[in-house]
């Protein structure tokens, strides 16, 4: 696993467009206000790019590739056509899989199940739609939270871009693969539960 996946605190930016097929992240370190990972859909194919326009969007494949600041992958994340649910899968640096996400047929404001690779419960995220806030969840430990972070009217209405504040619990340990599906799922939010 990437050393930079240690870290507990990441802003994820979207990038800003007002027609955009792809879906593009810049994250950062928080502290340091750093750009430590970037995030890009990199082989968007024609009819992939014309479906983002439709009402087909939610259905769409996508293919994001996270790389650190030298262009070493640190994870992928993928999803087929999706009709119904969606189910996405994380790979390493190495594009071994490390988990699979499940989106939750019923849920109030959003949720799905993170696995590992065996298909296994890590947590589950669960979202609150009102208060733009996301939880990763087993039990009664909280792994993560995410927090929508608002970024002016004029963007918000003119634009499809969004910013989340991931803070990853202190107890999860450094080289804990969940740190990997927890950035991935960050990214997923829009994708899978949003539109």
């Amino acid at each position: 696993m990437h050393a930079i996946l240690s870290h507990n605190l990441f802003l994820v930016k979207e990038h800003i467009g007002i027609f955009k097929a792809a879906n593009n992240f810049d994250i950062y370190d928080p502290s340091t206000g750093e750009m430590i990972m970037e995030c890009r859909e990199e082989n968007l194919g024609f009819l992939t790019k014309l479906l983002r326009f439709s009402d087909y969007k939610r259905m769409v494949p996508f293919d994001l590739c996270v790389r650190d600041m030298a262009g070493r992958q640190v994870l992928r994340v993928h999803r087929g056509i999706a009709i119904f649910l969606s189910r996405v899968e994380v790979f390493d640096a190495d594009d071994n899989l490390v988990g699979i996400f499940k989106q939750k047929l019923f849920s109030i404001g959003g949720a799905f199940r993170v696995l590992n690779a065996e298909e296994e419960p890590v947590c589950m995220l669960k979202g609150n739609w009102i208060g733009w806030d996301f939880r990763f969840l087993m039990d009664d430990f909280q792994f993560a939270r995410v927090n929508k972070k608002w970024s002016g009217l004029g963007k918000e209405m003119f634009t499809s871009a969004d910013n989340y504040m991931l803070n990853i619990d202190d107890d999860v340990a450094p080289q804990d693969s969940a740190r990997q599906l927890i950035l991935a799922a960050v990214l997923c939010i829009d994708m899978v539960l949003k539109e």
